[in-house]
């Protein structure tokens, strides 16, 4: 067992085991059971959004979306339900608001977290150390918001597309990106049994690199990325 073991054994929760996978479109109802689908619908996730899929099989506690050639397994606690392709949801009723009411939510509304600030943030909420999320985020981004990878990854932790709408997440909003990438950083160390160098090569390289090679990836880049954060953590007195 990695050194890190001992580090984040205290981890608890469990949510989903993410895969990073494309997505494509197809059409037709199925309802959610414990039962396997068969063609296209949409995936209703907890957090509201909807999310295009084949089809889905549902086992007991765990829920299998598939996109195509990958799949993403969730805890079933994390699907709301399944809507046909054409399902058109009922428009929710809305008040309007009065211009003093719009007035008062304007000057309430909360100023933006700095990126450090985020990463804590999302790290006690998820139980990881602070330092660990702050050191993913500099080597991911640079802790600047706006960075966008020549492979399409974005953000503050670079989400890819896929990932990012699997998780619920609009990844070009600062907090949902962070918040979405530390509960990925999370459901990897989970994965790989709390071993930080296997799920730290998962983030950067996919979990199915590290499940093929089972272990580490010989990639320069995936190797020199868990260099760099080892040494963040080092020097924060945080042992890896």
């Amino acid at each position: 067992m990695d050194h890190a073991s001992k580090a984040l054994h205290a981890f608890e929760k469990k949510y989903v085991t993410m895969v990073k996978v494309p997505m494509r479109l197809l059409g037709l109802f199925v309802t959610f059971a414990a039962t396997t689908a068969f063609a296209g619908e949409y995936a209703v996730l907890a957090s509201g959004a909807r999310l295009h899929i084949d089809r889905h099989e549902a086992d007991g506690a765990k829920v299998r979306l598939y996109y195509g050639s990958g799949f993403a397994e969730l805890n079933s606690g994390a699907i709301r339900g399944f809507e046909e392709d054409g399902y058109i949801p009922p428009a929710a009723s809305v008040i309007p608001e009065t211009p003093a009411v719009l007035n008062a939510t304007q000057a309430s509304a909360p100023v933006p977290l700095a990126p450090g600030d985020l990463a804590d943030a999302a790290a006690d909420k998820y139980g990881l150390p602070r330092e660990l999320v702050r050191s993913v985020m500099a080597a991911e981004s640079g802790m600047a918001p706006g960075t966008i990878s020549p492979k399409g990854a974005i953000g503050l932790m670079q989400l890819m597309p896929g990932t990012a709408q699997v998780l619920g997440a609009n990844p070009y909003d600062p907090a949902q990106n962070v918040d979405a990438g530390t509960r990925y950083l999370r459901d990897l160390l989970e994965k790989y049994n709390y071993g930080l160098r296997h799920a730290l090569a998962a983030y950067n390289a996919g979990p199915g690199a590290v499940d093929r090679y089972n272990g580490i990836p010989p990639y320069r880049e995936t190797i020199e990325y868990i260099s760099r954060i080892e040494r963040k953590l080092k020097a924060a007195n945080l042992k890896p």
